[in-house]
């Protein structure tokens, strides 16, 4: 089935807003291994326009779209962009200081990297009084174009990192799941441990033994 051409309205709801549009988005949320990745796009739409803006047709949430219309829309983003921003917290970062802190340390920074804008526009979150004047736009990584490039930036950069780390922990799967938990990947945890890049701050079933979590099971079913 053909990708569906949606850039055309994301690009829509951003030209009602300004001339300038920044949006921020970030990969890496949930897996059990590997970086958060957040990135921040600056889009000028005075030059945004003809053959710069037609490769973008395609553009959506990284999620809605294929790998290889990622690595596609990914091109066209660095090539359109005014300026782009990605910002990487490992690991043992996420473990020392939180998750969500990483996050909006991370939104914070690639929007304050993406200034000046007119508009400043966030998929979700706000960011707090340090961050630039902003919008938390929800589910706006399939409403602005700004956002939906950012998050093309952040889950292909992440992504990459994740088949490059496959050569260096071989056996886990990382080029196959990119670190999220699949059966295949809590089997290799519970058989081997976890690697440097595992998140060890993650509260997940994955790092206990099969019969551990049968007995977890067995004690929250009464």
């Amino acid at each position: 089935m053909p990708a569906k051409r949606t850039g055309q309205k994301l690009l829509r709801f951003d030209r009602g807003l300004g001339r300038l549009i920044a949006g921020a988005d970030e990969a890496g949320r949930g897996p059990l291994a590997g970086p958060l990745v957040v990135a921040g796009v600056l889009l000028d739409y005075d030059c945004l326009r003809d053959h710069r803006v037609r490769p973008l047709a395609l553009l959506n949430d990284s999620k809605q779209v294929t790998e290889a219309v990622r690595d596609e829309l990914y091109r066209a983003v660095i090539s359109c962009a005014e300026r782009v921003s990605v910002h990487v917290f490992p690991a043992s970062v996420i473990d020392r200081d939180g998750l969500h802190k990483c996050n909006l340390k991370g939104l914070r920074d690639a929007l304050w990297a993406c200034q000046p804008a007119d508009v400043s526009l966030v998929d979700g979150f706000k960011l707090g009084p340090t961050a630039p004047p902003h919008r938390a736009v929800v589910d706006g990584d399939t409403k602005s174009a700004a956002i939906a490039a950012a998050s093309i930036v952040a889950k292909v950069t992440r992504d990459r990192y994740m088949r490059m780390a496959d050569a260096l922990y071989p056996g886990y799967g990382f080029a196959s799941h990119v670190g999220y938990i699949t059966p295949a990947h809590k089997q290799i945890v519970r058989e081997r441990g976890p690697c440097e890049i595992h998140r060890r701050s993650w509260r997940s079933r994955a790092y206990i033994s099969a019969a551990q979590e049968a007995e977890l099971l067995a004690e929250a079913a009464g």
